[in-house]
């Protein structure tokens, strides 16, 4: 009797454990949808704002600087986002060293990034005011290696300090822009809020983590080069997959630049602006549950891909419907929010947004990759979706221009985000429960089932 007893509070515990869990990360989840959404709509609108103060031909100004120097930012990042987040999961007795060695990793490769853009620039056609605007967007990469103390809010399942500095950073460097509009102050201004946001930015990171981590210890936070190495190691295949996937979303720009002109890429850059306005949904999601996600491959395997599998067709139903309204409404979405100076982007708009479903299913495969180690296979797809662009890209911008472009980067992203894991054996899987969510099979009977399996 007494055996079963404690049998039971055993077994109350965990449920009760489990529930807290769900709690925590609902939580969690929450705050960041919060900012996440503040910073849509008014990062959103002041943008379009922005956009309509500059017109077509220097709003593609500043676009192409700003996707020029995001090809190289994202070198800084070293692929240590998602890595650095599981290991402080793993391993909190070392979670100062870890992140003071991730932190000088990331300001080592700022510098790599800003040595490889001074060079690139070099063999672009830009004059001498684009190449300013460039090189002082991608100035802000040396305050981005602060986002560390992101990782380790993640980690903790505690966003929701990140969320209150990224709000105050939003509105100051929102304010600015607006400054700026009313005053009519000239494109280079722009580029240095963007300088502004990202020094802002990292002030609230130094100031939320000294703050909030009671165990923080100067002392403690050095740099070590057995972590830098083992860090780094696991983190490389994804310096290349993180890289290229940038490139796959930013090389479009770049190429309409060099083939067409400023105007086509403001044009294009309009209706970007619109997609990109729901990606938030899906980083937020996968990112929230990815601290989830581990834990639950740590206890099943049948566990993890039942949630995982979850997880897919919340965010397909999601991306489903963003496509269903933007269809219908392009033009009258683009006129409103842009003025008829960019109503050419509607047109590119409604090939543009079916982008919204292999971009989400990418996010949440990012993290199915990164939990069963296949971080190769990360790269191997991402490498093989950016020559696909590439290749499409060049013929079809000068065909077509922009609308070149929205059908290069679907065919790339339908290729990277889903049909990739058919011919490797070791993702075959992802590709089994995509294809399960994406024609809809078995999924009402998984969302009536919808529940925490109990592990024996």
């Amino acid at each position: 009797m007494v055996f079963k007893l404690i049998q039971k509070i055993k077994l109350k515990l965990g449920r009760f454990r489990q529930n807290q869990n769900l709690t925590l990360n609902f939580r969690n989840t929450a705050w960041l949808f919060i900012e996440k959404i503040i910073r849509m709509v008014v990062g959103f609108f002041v943008g379009v704002w922005v956009a309509r103060y500059l017109g077509p031909e220097q709003f593609g100004i500043f676009s192409y600087a700003q996707s020029f120097a995001g090809l190289f930012i994202v070198v800084a990042a070293l692929g240590l986002d998602s890595v650095v987040v599981r290991e402080l999961v793993k391993d909190e007795s070392s979670g100062n060293e870890i992140m003071a060695t991730a932190f000088w990793l990331k300001i080592l490769g700022a510098l790599v990034a800003l040595l490889m853009l001074v060079t690139a620039v070099n063999f672009t056609s830009g004059d001498l005011q684009t190449n300013i605007l460039v090189f002082i967007i991608a100035s802000s990469v040396i305050f981005q290696s602060f986002n560390v103390v992101d990782f380790y809010f993640q980690a903790k399942v505690l966003s929701k300090y990140i969320a209150y500095v990224n709000i105050i950073s939003l509105f100051l460097s929102s304010i600015v822009k607006i400054v700026l509009i009313v005053n009519n102050e000239s494109l280079i201004s722009f580029a240095w809020v963007v300088l502004f946001d990202s020094f802002i930015l990292a002030v609230g990171f130094i100031y939320v983590y000294v703050k909030r981590n009671s165990k923080f210890r100067m002392q403690n936070s050095k740099f070590k080069i057995k972590i830098a190495i083992d860090l780094f190691k696991k983190g490389l295949p994804l310096i290349f997959a993180g890289a290229i996937t940038v490139f796959i979303m930013r090389i479009d720009q770049v190429m309409i630049q060099e083939i067409k002109g400023s105007y086509d890429v403001g044009i294009y850059a309009a209706s970007v602006k619109v997609t990109e306005i729901w990606y938030f949904i899906a980083i937020v999601i996968s990112n929230s549950l990815f601290p989830f996600l581990i834990n639950s491959k740590n206890k099943s395997n049948d566990l993890f891909l039942h949630r995982f599998e979850m997880l897919l067709i919340s965010l397909y139903s999601i991306a489903l419907t963003i496509i269903f309204i933007v269809n219908f409404y392009s033009y009258e979405i683009i006129n409103v929010l842009f003025g008829r100076d960019y109503i050419d982007s509607a047109e590119i708009l409604v090939v543009q947004v079916w982008t919204t479903i292999f971009v989400f299913l990418g996010f949440a495969g990012t993290k199915f990759l990164l939990i069963n180690n296949f971080q190769k296979q990360q790269l191997y797809r991402s490498i093989s979706a950016l020559i696909i662009n590439i290749i499409l890209n060049y013929p079809l911008i000068t065909l077509y221009g922009g609308l070149g472009a929205a059908y290069a980067t679907l065919i790339s992203w339908i290729f990277s985000s889903y049909v990739f894991h058919l011919f490797n054996a070791k993702t075959r899987s992802l590709f089994v429960l995509e294809t399960k969510v994406i024609f809809l099979y078995n999924v009402l009977k998984v969302i009536k089932n919808a529940r925490f399996k109990k592990i024996k």
